[in-house]
């Protein structure tokens, strides 16, 4: 398994032309004691985004989301490792590119993923579990989002 992510990032030149503007591999972080390693991408400060902003997206200081923008994410996952159960107040779209990985609700529902699937987390209360031999990758773009309600009740924010 690769442990780094290359991230080839665009722009535009004074005359207009599309040009690359980043080329560069990004190492991870261990998250956890080695559980897992986090990869930040890229990142948005804002809804919509600017397409003129010329910070490096990797650079910003975000939590796991970016209040009021959006969050890019590489997450591999050690094998045998267990999160703990956490809620964001974003959408998340989750790409499963290699391994497998189970996802676990706060309702005891498990789902059991492989590469290629793809999840979608509507501020629900969740953990990952990769019960495989290896390492499991996973992309995250994680978007700002209301908190969830169930009825007149809000669902707040847990943070691992």
């Amino acid at each position: 398994m690769r442990t780094s992510t290359r991230r080839v990032v665009t722009g535009h030149d004074r005359k207009g032309q599309a040009i690359v503007r980043l080329d560069s591999e990004l190492a991870p972080l261990d998250i956890e004691g080695g559980i897992a390693r986090f990869t930040l991408v890229w990142s948005t400060d804002r809804s919509p985004a600017s397409n003129n902003d010329e910070t490096d997206g990797a650079q910003r200081t975000v939590g796991l989301t970016s209040r009021g923008g959006t969050v890019l994410r590489i997450v591999d996952f050690k094998p045998g490792m267990h999160s703990p159960m956490h809620r964001t107040n974003s959408v998340d779209y989750g790409i499963v590119l290699e391994g497998v990985i189970d996802l676990e609700l706060d309702s005891g529902e498990v789902r059991h993923l492989k590469a290629g699937d793809v999840v979608i987390q509507r501020g629900t209360n969740h953990a990952w579990h990769n019960p495989g031999t290896s390492w499991s990758r996973m992309a995250f773009v994680l978007v700002d989002a209301e908190p969830a309600r169930v009825g007149d009740r809000v669902l707040e924010e847990i943070l691992p």
